[in-house]
């Protein structure tokens, strides 16, 4: 899958990471750097927010 933005590559906790911030039935993806942008914040406080969401046991990151 890529980025609906740029077209880079995005992984599975990019897509999780976008429907758990946006809305679950999203159908398109962002990778970090985008989602950054759009939240105003680093790319680092996204993976820890996803590893976050990941032990908390949400579905989108399994």
């Amino acid at each position: 899958m890529t980025c609906a933005e740029c077209g880079a590559k995005v992984g599975r906790d990019e897509c999780g990471l976008t429907r758990k911030l946006f809305n679950r039935g999203c159908s398109y993806c962002l990778c970090y750097a985008c989602l950054a942008t759009r939240f105003r914040t680093d790319t680092e406080s996204l993976r820890q927010m996803a590893e976050a969401f990941r032990e908390s046991g949400c579905m989108l990151f399994q």
